[in-house]
């Protein structure tokens, strides 16, 4: 393939891509304007017409803000490649007094500062003005700026040794080094679902024991009839910064933990959460993380390879807007096809999106299907009710957009389908 070749290809994925997102974005807005102003036949009498307003509203709020941001993104992305940009920032850092290898940890820490100056407008617009529009932002500005510190450094503390293992295995592991770099990959995605109970989540939240009582007590039932070992029930203090509820949870083997969002036990009784844990317990009875931790290999181990292939051919590189000129030098720096790879990727992978929001909805199918069997549909329906409405979900999304992006199926045709278990 030639560089010209690959550029219009590019080029080409890239304006399908945003082509597409306006397009959905578009059929959404509308979708959700339409039914606005009544509430679904499945929802009357149990969703007030305020609510669902409330909902129509703030889905179309976040979906123009996702629009706009969407578009900065296309155009940051197309200025970095296309555009000469990241050819500067690869000549820049390759006359900094340093190493090869700290060459390119320069390179992306400057493109994670690029990335953050377009992204943290949007992430700030998106908390202290739509959510708060809404009702549902608890965060001060302190408090953000103090999440944002952290999640710095942290992904400084878990990411550079990452970074610098994989640029050291793509310079001096041989052919072969895609493999070990896959290996050293799952190796961190593995140290980090140990870790983030006991040691990432509490840098943001705090976790205290779930309260004995009646909702302790049919907690601990449920796991016990699931045979699911844990190693304890918590309540987090969500509510400190928002008001959307939740429970999930987190963990690896018997560092398993039960996670409930204060909001959430403020929220529903105790047969709904019992079944709104059943759901969850669902996942990992029908092997659903491990199923996608596998697919999550499967692909990351395919990518890798690809990339071993990609970073021998000088067209990708000139491209992806590399300068004729500077291509021999950025050959020789394994963290330039690494970064140029992951900048592209998500272009050309965007259309499989549909085939994996399937596959979870599909899950969630089957989570539900448990949480029946093991405890209440009825009890899910209304739990899953209540929280629609609480975090102002859409009841009516376009059907088109839900396919593309929604990872859990439409209100509407998860509780038809429980009042149907329930039966």
């Amino acid at each position: 393939m030639s560089a010209s070749s690959f550029s219009l290809l590019f080029a080409a994925a890239l304006a399908a891509m945003v082509g597409v997102r306006l397009w959905l974005a578009a059929r959404q807005l509308a979708h959700v304007a339409r039914h606005r102003d009544r509430v679904p036949a499945a929802f009357a009498g149990r969703i007030a017409l305020a609510a669902h307003q409330k909902a129509a509203d703030y889905t179309a709020a976040r979906q123009r803000l996702g629009r706009v941001e969407m578009l900065v993104d296309a155009a940051v992305l197309a200025a970095l490649t296309l555009g000469g940009a990241f050819s500067l920032l690869v000549a820049w850092t390759g006359a900094l007094p340093a190493g090869p290898l700290w060459q390119d940890v320069a390179l992306f820490g400057a493109l994670a500062l690029v990335s953050a100056a377009s992204s943290l407008p949007f992430s700030w617009y998106a908390t202290f003005v739509v959510e708060e529009r809404f009702g549902f932002n608890r965060m001060t500005l302190g408090l953000w700026l103090a999440d944002l510190a952290k999640g710095t450094l942290l992904a400084i503390a878990l990411g550079l040794p990452l970074l610098l293992v994989v640029l050291w295995l793509m310079r001096d592991a041989g052919g072969a080094w895609w493999l070990w770099a896959w290996l050293a990959w799952m190796a961190f995605q593995l140290l980090v679902l140990v870790l983030y109970p006991t040691v990432i989540a509490p840098l943001f939240n705090r976790f205290d024991p779930l309260p004995t009582g009646e909702a302790r007590e049919r907690v601990e039932a449920l796991l016990a009839r699931c045979g699911f070992a844990s190693s304890g029930l918590y309540v987090m203090d969500g509510s400190r910064r928002s008001g959307h509820g939740n429970a999930y949870f987190t963990g690896f083997g018997r560092a398993k933990r039960v996670v409930f969002f204060d909001t959430l036990l403020a929220r529903l009784d105790g047969d709904e959460l019992e079944a709104v844990l059943a759901h969850e317990l669902g996942h990992y009875k029908l092997r659903h993380i491990a199923k996608r931790i596998a697919w999550s290999a499967l692909a990351s181990a395919a990518f890798l390879a690809l990339l071993a292939w990609a970073m021998r051919a000088p067209w990708f590189y000139e491209g992806l807007g590399i300068a004729p000129a500077l291509v021999p030098a950025a050959m020789a720096r394994p963290g330039v096809a690494l970064a140029l790879f992951s900048l592209a990727l998500p272009v050309f992978t965007f259309g499989f999106r549909p085939v994996a929001a399937l596959y979870s909805r599909r899950h969630e199918f089957e989570a539900d299907a448990f949480a029946a069997r093991t405890a209440s549909a009825g009890a899910l329906a209304q739990a899953l009710v209540k929280l629609y409405e609480d975090n102002a979900a859409t009841l009516t999304p376009d059907p088109i957009h839900s396919a593309f992006y929604d990872s859990h199926p439409p209100a509407a045709v998860r509780i038809a389908r429980l009042q149907a278990a329930a039966v």
